[in-house]
């Protein structure tokens, strides 16, 4: 998943439009499956590689990398999931705003389902760039083995400049993410048709045939097997989740006319080129090569795994921006790295935690060999919950029949639980850690919006009506409040009840504004809120209105900016003799609560952590008030 353009991309209108926003995705949404093929096949002839791999296993495991890509990639993601969009923007969290409105006493399942999706992304997000770059950069060992003792090292140089550099933004160099990965697919095309004639008889590998013979015959051994061949698919959730940054047709125009042709031209060859030289299984990508070529594919091979890992970090950037607005998360620092796309955004905390992770991955499995054994599991776990969001998508969107669902979505839904289960296989090799990582950060977000739940039906028993507040203060007595000049404006998240800090500021201050504003400001289940439903302005009394700001999952939440274009459309007050004013609570563990205290004190840590709301909502700092409360959760 990459940057997001400030907004949705139009339908191209010519040829020209739609070949360069094809080359874009080309960079940005193919960028992880397109460096599957340095160590897929690699790892996939290993369980069957003792006692010598024959022809016909070959062509078999072949057969069984295409025919994943054709029915996983090309059938599910290419032809079917792009048009399954909320408002033009696709991927997990995107599709469980979209049903979290519709599907009624399963919303509470398909939530699970979304937070293990989004988990199990970002579980992916600290693995690929650990894979990806250390199988590029094992490439130099077939240069001069002098480099072996090397390659770790290099790798979490590369590794660290990446993140490094994400704070700078990626504008200048996205530009070239297209170009780059093109030359890469080109690159491994031609690798690929050189070795093809090195053995005719691998063009057998379309027939399907030869992949179910080969999992018939190899039996135990074949589910195995499956696990690794996963590893051609891993980076298809970036197809869904990159939909609104290029839309579906230049999507699908770069797969069809480029990657997916380039992806079985080199699986071909390396197919081939073991079947002449079977000794070439220990390393079938980097030996396709000449000599002479070795160093600058291995280069290309470094710069295409370095934009994958470009595109799967900004990828979490943006998933954790949603799951904050969809109120999973709790509010974190968002820097905006362009002054013209909203989508070049740089979360500090993620970009660390990312970073730790991927360094530790490194640093413990050493090889992308024994790191590959930890790679699939949160993959093929994030492409089951896709297709079951989406079963639920078509009844609810698409008014699909329970039969014609069923019929064409369970039989792909078997078939992910049968890879799913391929990479259970490999949990007491590695693939514990993509499990841990996405039972982790479960658990974070699904404690989040269970604590802020719990929290909020706590501090409902001390609310004050809203309309009962107004009409005692607006009552003329000798023991009203004194009536100040200026405009207040209180952030809530309740408009019904009086803000906690409306309340203690009478209380102590014993003043009221001669204008007061109760601020609400909402996400709406889509990516971008629409200007004519951007406000909502109610004039309750005299001195105090209710208004309500809007915005889509996907928008940076600047109130200021906001408020001035309401201004502009005509509630008036001045900026500069305006005060806003904050509640903040003390939050204290309770092993009563509605959670217990271990989750509770999660939740506080979380609550801690989380970014202050003048910041995060772009507030003038020197117009901020804030008043706190303790609360017993």
């Amino acid at each position: 998943m990459a940057q997001e353009t400030s907004e949705i991309p139009e339908a191209p209108k010519d040829f020209r439009s739609l070949f360069w926003l094809s080359l874009g995705s080309v960079g940005v949404v193919y960028g992880d499956i397109g460096t599957s093929p340095l160590y897929a096949f690699r790892e996939a002839l290993k369980p069957i590689a003792d006692g010598g791999i024959e022809r016909e296993e070959i062509i078999g495991l072949i057969s069984l990398i295409i025919w994943t890509l054709t029915i996983i990639v090309t059938l599910k993601y290419v032809l079917f999931l792009l048009r399954a969009d909320n408002d033009g923007e696709g991927g997990t969290l995107s599709l469980l705003a979209l049903l979290s409105k519709k599907v009624g006493s399963h919303g509470s399942v398909l939530m699970i389902l979304g937070l293990i999706g989004a988990a199990l992304f970002l579980g992916d997000s600290m693995i690929t760039p650990a894979l990806s770059v250390l199988s590029a950069v094992e490439g130099l060992k077939l240069v001069t083995p002098d480099l072996e003792s090397f390659i770790v090292p290099i790798s979490v140089g590369i590794l660290i400049g990446i993140f490094a550099v994400q704070s700078h933004g990626t504008g200048a160099v996205a530009k070239f993410f297209g170009p780059v990965t093109a030359v890469w697919f080109i690159v491994m095309a031609l690798g690929g048709v050189v070795h093809i004639a090195d053995d005719f008889g691998i063009l057998a590998a379309f027939n399907p045939w030869h992949a179910v013979s080969f999992l018939l015959r190899e039996g135990f051994l074949g589910i195995v097997v499956l696990g690794a061949v996963f590893l051609t698919v891993t980076g298809a959730e970036a197809l869904y989740a990159d939909l609104g940054h290029f839309g579906r047709r230049p999507i699908q125009w770069a797969w069809f006319a480029l990657v997916f042709p380039a992806l079985v031209l080199n699986y071909l060859g390396q197919g081939a080129l073991v079947m002449k030289h079977p000794e070439a299984a220990s390393d079938p990508f980097f030996l396709m090569f000449p000599e002479w070529a070795l160093l600058p594919v291995v280069v290309l091979a470094t710069a295409a795994t370095i934009i994958a890992s470009q595109a799967v970090i900004t990828g979490a950037f943006s998933l954790v921006r949603q799951a904050i607005h969809l109120g999973f998360l709790p509010r974190m620092q968002i820097l905006f790295t362009s002054e013209t796309h909203t989508g070049q955004i740089y979360l500090p905390t993620v970009n660390a935690l990312l970073l730790f992770g991927v360094l530790g991955l490194v640093l413990l499995f050493q090889s992308s060999e024994a790191l590959a054994t930890a790679y699939g599991i949160s993959v093929t776990g994030a492409m089951v919950v896709t297709t079951i969001m989406a079963f639920s998508f078509v009844r609810t969107r698409w008014n699909w029949s329970i039969m014609t669902s069923i019929v064409l979505l369970l039989p792909l839904f078997l078939l992910e639980l049968v890879f799913l289960g391929a990479n259970m296989l490999k949990v007491h090799d590695g693939g514990y850690v993509p499990v841990l990582f996405a039972g982790g950060f479960t658990v974070v977000m699904w404690t989040w919006r269970r604590g802020t739940a719990i929290l909020f039906a706590k501090t409902r028993h001390a609310d004050v009506p809203l309309a009962s507040f107004i009409a005692s203060i607006e009552k003329k007595s000798e023991h009203a409040p004194v009536s100040v000049a200026g405009t207040a404006i209180f952030l809530t998240s309740d408009p019904e009840t009086a803000p906690a800090a409306l309340l203690h500021n009478l209380k102590h201050n014993h003043v009221i504004h001669e204008r007061n504003i109760i601020l609400t400001i909402k996400t709406v289940n889509r990516p971008r809120a629409t200007e004519a439903e951007r406000f909502v302005v109610e004039q309750l009394s005299e001195r105090f209105s209710r208004v309500e700001i809007r915005f889509g999952f996907m928008e940076n939440q600047n109130v200021s900016k906001a408020l001035a274009n309401l201004r502009r459309g005509g509630l008036k007050f001045d900026i500069m003799s305006t005060s806003f004013y904050l509640g903040r609570r003390k939050l204290v563990p309770d092993a009563k609560s509605g959670m217990p205290y271990w989750q509770d004190r999660l939740y506080i840590t979380l609550a801690n952590t989380a970014t202050d709301p003048s910041d995060y909502f772009r507030l003038p700092a020197n117009r901020v008030v804030e008043l706190g409360s303790h609360v017993i959760i």
